[in-house]
């Protein structure tokens, strides 16, 4: 004569397998796999504890909707924050916290045959040796801005101290007092000359100079 079924077991099997999570965050857009496993298993292992130590009973603990939704406020909460689409309606074209300015679809079909592959990046083709990473950027801009040289860095910080060290190491610097701003992350433009060696002079008042 079989054994009459477990009731607890019964509950138990009734909780979604990993495998099934992992294919609902999937389809549902969120972080998946070996990224968030612990944050799955500790919903499920914290349904397992409550079914075994009575203190839920009946099936809305085993509600797979329910559980579900559960594993999604857990992995959302702690997920890293992902890029979205957003609209620009700040009035400002050139917005740095949105991305400064979207790049045009032209733009991306040309580069895609490039970003799709290995390149010459930084490997100079005529001499089998390291190249310069710049490539021909350098001398682009320099040919638009009528300079002997030019180099490019990615962001204002570190052009402002790029071009403080080479210039102006050991002297002075006037700067009017509304300019005295962060630059971003954090970065203020006293701190940054102090770094190169400048010596910064203030000049006029907050809102004229």
């Amino acid at each position: 004569m079989a054994a009459p079924p477990d009731p607890l077991q019964e509950r138990l099997s009734r909780l979604p397998s990993v495998t099934e999570v992992d294919q609902h965050l999937r389809e549902q857009g969120l972080p998946h796999g070996k990224a968030v496993r612990e944050r799955v298993l500790g919903v499920l292992d914290q349904y397992r504890l409550r079914l075994r130590t009575g203190a839920a009973e009946g099936d809305a603990m085993t509600d797979r909707s329910t559980i579900l939704a559960a594993i999604r406020d857990a992995v959302g909460q702690h997920a890293p924050r992902q890029l979205r689409r957003v609209i620009n309606a700040t009035g400002v074209v050139v917005h740095t916290n949105l991305g400064r300015a979207p790049l045009a679809p032209g733009l991306l079909d040309a580069a895609r045959p490039q970003i799709e592959a290995y390149t010459n990046l930084e490997f100079d083709l005529e001499t089998g040796r390291r190249g310069e990473r710049g490539g021909r950027v350098p001398e682009l801009l320099a040919w638009l801005a009528h300079t002997e040289q030019a180099l490019v860095v990615n962001n204002n910080a570190a052009a402002v101290l790029l071009m403080l060290s080479a210039l102006a190491k050991g002297g002075e610097v006037v700067v009017s007092r509304g300019e005295l701003v962060e630059i971003g992350g954090s970065f203020r433009l006293p701190d940054i000359m102090r770094e190169a060696g400048a010596r910064l002079v203030e000049v006029g008042t907050t809102n004229r100079t």
